[in-house]
């Protein structure tokens, strides 16, 4: 049995984190975030030392040093723009991090990373779980195994419904969040460019508060894509069945089909880390890198290859901003 501690215990994420904590057959020892609404704590660990004070948090765990509770792993689930801080909090620990996605929000801060994994002697693993979905697995495979020259044409479409709340959060600050194409669509770019391959060519056609089109050009795929929070968004087929959250990618004409089966990827994404094979900070620079020049390009408009949804109408920031 491994001690964990959790940060951000609090989000919107962190219930994966202490599923998959519990059903690994782990502990979690102490748990830290700024917000006090964190009675989830009494499903998974009710005995877990709770901290809305960073420094009374840190004081606990270095503390624990001393004990049988010693902490193994610190698990991050903070907003994005804290995940390099509270990652290196953890492996300065002395312990081992699991981090939410984006690892970090600028390509650099890998590298940094990395260093301060080298001078503690401890590592650091992201949650990329849609490659452990078992039908991106079995297309990757179908790709490696198909014709080694061929050049995909790929569409892929992601709408996930938010509120007017979005835009008052963290989520909503750029800065904070890196963007839509970031806090929604990082983990895409990343399944994308495993199985096809590194980036060659990255254009932004249409980009604001509530999406983002453009075109990447991998080493083995065309790929349009188009990511929204806007409901208004939503095709026909997800109003008929009362879903607030649509995605779907083509492939060649053919719809893949990876609906079902994300609830359980955490848990599975713990045992790969416990076992010694989780994603390594170098697993997460493609997407890093695809978001990050998403974030920081010129969008070009209605030109090109674009997808076919990018010619929305532009909304009007809810709150005029």
């Amino acid at each position: 049995m491994k001690n964990f501690a959790l940060i951000g215990v609090g989000g919107y994420i962190a219930p994966r984190h202490l599923k998959a904590i519990k059903e690994t057959g782990n502990n979690l020892v102490s748990a830290y975030d700024k917000f006090d609404s964190v009675g989830i704590l009494d499903s998974y660990f009710p005995d877990t030392a709770f901290f809305t004070e960073q420094e009374l948090f840190d004081r606990h765990n270095t503390k624990l040093r001393q004990t049988n509770q010693k902490i193994d792993f610190v698990s991050v689930c903070t907003p994005n723009y804290l995940h390099d801080a509270h990652t290196r909090y953890g492996l300065k620990l002395g312990c081992d991090v699991v981090c939410e996605k984006p690892l970090v929000l600028n390509p650099w801060n890998l590298d940094a990373l990395e260093n301060v994994e080298k001078e503690t002697g401890h590592s650091a693993y992201n949650i990329l779980q849609l490659r452990l979905h078992p039908s991106v697995v079995e297309l990757k495979k179908r790709i490696e195994q198909g014709d080694k020259n061929k050049v995909y044409d790929v569409e892929l479409t992601y709408i996930t419904s938010r509120g007017n709340w979005y835009y008052t959060s963290w989520k909503g600050d750029e800065r904070k969040s890196g963007g839509v194409a970031t806090n929604i669509g990082v983990h895409f770019y990343d399944m994308l460019s495993w199985i096809f391959g590194k980036v060659t060519k990255n254009i932004v056609h249409v980009m604001s508060h509530d999406r983002v089109a453009g075109y990447l050009e991998l080493e083995k795929a065309r790929v349009r894509y188009f990511l929204s929070i806007n409901a208004k968004h939503l095709p026909q087929i997800a109003l008929e069945q009362g879903k607030r959250t649509y995605r779907t990618i083509m492939v060649d004409g053919s719809e893949f089909e990876f609906s079902d089966g994300f609830t359980e990827l955490h848990t599975l994404s713990y045992q790969k880390i416990l076992n010694g094979e989780g994603f390594r900070i170098s697993e997460a620079r493609n997407c890093i890198n695809i978001v990050h020049d998403i974030r920081n390009a010129n969008p070009i408009g209605l030109k090109g290859d674009y997808h076919p949804m990018a010619n929305i109408e532009l909304s009007k920031h809810p709150f005029g901003w």
